[in-house]
């Protein structure tokens, strides 16, 4: 029965906000790309993506994917009220 759960593909309500703490790192980079598909389809255009503090390697890596995706206007670091160095927050442009 353990194995039930596994592999399942997990449906996530898409907001502005993607909270990658629960997710696996070697899923990220799809799971970045598609969110940010799916928030330009929903005409979400201003997103924060939370990676956390840690040592920064997964906030290097969500800023490197953001900076190579087509539909990123810009990005940075999430200001101090928005969760400062554990967010990076992205302006996406309209279809």
């Amino acid at each position: 029965m353990e194995d039930f759960f596994l592999n399942k593909p997990v449906s996530i309500e898409i907001t502005n906000e993607l909270d990658l703490h629960n997710f696996n790192p070697k899923e990220i980079e799809d799971l970045v790309e598609e969110y940010i598909y799916q928030c330009v389809k929903l005409d979400i255009l201003e997103i924060r993506i939370i990676h956390g503090k840690g040592k920064g390697i997964l906030k290097k890596k969500v800023q490197n994917i953001l900076a190579k995706n087509p539909y990123v206007k810009n990005f940075k670091t999430a200001s101090p009220t928005s969760g400062f160095w554990g967010a990076t927050t992205a302006v996406l442009k309209n279809n």
